[in-house]
């Protein structure tokens, strides 16, 4: 019975495609002789003409719907197919985009191209900032894509020129983009970076800082530096050289809870600067309370300037002109040599997370100052690059 009903449907479905086109036809043939103004004999001529002929195809449509029914089923064959395949295109020019719904349907993108652990983080940071984010009529980008450009380029240090081939936009639109953008995420993101209160610092201390300091350790102190170009002004090529990267560089200072946590980044400096004399000058020291300690290298030689604030500073200890170090500073050196290396390990993160930090020779162009702003491009991205780091899980897991 089904398949008469079928069969049925089909052959009214032909009938009426036919009617379809006859009737196609005879409005055609009508135009034809309107426009070359034929009398109104021949007019009736050709329309009982057209009529004769509709009818004999009319008493003709069951043997012609015969003929066609195969060519029917291949029709809806190649249609079923065909949305097939245009459903697995979308799909797939959906994956190449940069669109907020590729990056909801696929964690991995998510990571690979942000460095964030999921979507949702992602979607947290993008609503903290989307207000924010102009997207006119004209706007060649979304507000997620020029959000999401960002974070490729800090990501995987990409070229401008890169991301304007793969947005399909101008270059001067990316660097439109890429500078309005980091301004956007430094100022929505910056408070992330907080000193935390004792209270929680004790609540977080792992055992191994509880067992050495009795939970004491308020930050672990390092810097790290990124390679610049050589600057054109002959007393910038002075501030930044560095002698122990041989390579002009800028560097910065950085502070570690014992959890892990990145709670304090500096500005940008010359590679030429020592790191004591970043640290006094960063204003780290005033987070310090009486009772504090602070974990440093053997380069940080501020017992000074961190005893003023009636705490003490732990650094490894030197020879001093003798041939070695005695059994009790042997061990208090290595004591102090397996905390300290977990900030260490929180900025080889930070550098492999966020690759613009390794670059081999950031452009000039971003140690400026713009006018009206108190802070250099570099320092927002340091400041960006931590706070994305921040959000992800920490090295050191939580007991």
């Amino acid at each position: 019975m089904k398949l008469k009903e079928e069969h049925q449907r089909r052959l009214e479905c032909a009938e009426a495609i036919l009617h379809l086109q006859q009737q196609v036809h005879v409005n055609l043939t009508a135009d034809s002789s309107e426009s070359t103004q034929p009398d109104d004999n021949s007019q009736s001529e050709d329309v009982s003409e057209q009529e004769t002929l509709n009818d004999q195809g009319c008493s003709d449509a069951g043997c012609q719907t015969d003929l066609t029914m195969d060519d029917i089923e291949k029709m809806e064959d190649v249609l079923r197919q065909n949305i097939v395949e245009l459903g697995d295109l979308r799909s797939k020019a959906l994956d190449t985009q940069f669109s907020l719904e590729s990056f909801e349907k696929n964690e991995d993108k998510t990571k690979f191209y942000t460095g964030l652990p999921n979507f949702f983080v992602l979607l947290q940071i993008f609503e903290l900032c989307e207000p924010y984010i102009s997207c006119g009529f004209m706007s060649v980008l979304s507000k997620f894509e020029q959000f999401i450009l960002v974070l490729l380029r800090l990501r995987l240090n990409l070229p401008l020129k890169d991301l304007a081939f793969r947005f399909n936009i101008s270059l001067s639109t990316a660097s439109r983009v890429w500078h309005k953008m980091i301004d956007i995420l430094h100022e929505r993101l910056e408070f992330q970076i907080e000193w935390p209160e004792r209270d929680v610092l004790k609540a977080t201390m792992p055992m191994a800082f509880r067992e050495a300091f009795g939970g004491r350790v308020a930050v672990i102190v390092d810097c790290f530096e990124v390679f610049i170009e050589r600057p054109s002004n002959l007393l910038a090529q002075a501030q930044t050289w560095s002698n122990y990267k041989h390579h002009h560089t800028v560097k910065f200072l950085i502070g570690v809870a014992p959890q892990g946590y990145i709670t304090f980044i500096s500005s940008a400096w010359g590679g030429r600067v020592s790191d004591k004399h970043i640290t006094i000058e960063s204003g780290i020291l005033k987070n310090l309370l009486p009772g504090d300690v602070v974990l440093a290298d053997r380069g940080f030689n501020i017992s000074d300037s961190v005893g003023f604030y009636c705490a003490s500073l732990q650094i490894p200890a030197f020879t001093k002109g003798r041939k070695q170090l005695t059994a009790y500073e042997v061990e208090e050196t290595r004591k102090i040599a397996n905390l300290r290396i977990h900030v260490e390990r929180v900025i080889g993160l930070v550098r492999r997370k966020y690759q613009i930090l390794q670059s081999r020779a950031m452009p000039t162009e971003n140690l400026a100052t713009k006018p009206g702003d108190t802070l250099a491009m570099i320092d927002k991205i340091g400041v960006i690059c931590c706070v994305l780091s921040n959000l992800s899980e920490s090295v050191i897991p939580l007991e």
